[in-house]
């Protein structure tokens, strides 16, 4: 017959999984989205910011 576990044990086993899920959602959020085949051009303004203020 099998033996129960012992609670130590079991509460390694869930920090374990828990490290790993975390690690495993901060990856995700740092992977970002693939960059675009074809970017945008970069838009200059055709008069500085200055002279559109006065």
């Amino acid at each position: 017959m099998l033996e129960r576990p012992r609670s130590t044990e079991r509460y390694a086993r869930g920090f374990a999984a828990a490290v790993a899920a975390v690690a495993a959602l901060v990856l995700a959020a740092n992977a970002g989205p693939a960059r675009a085949a074809h970017p945008e051009p970069d838009r200059q303004p055709t008069a500085p910011v200055e002279a559109a203020v006065r």
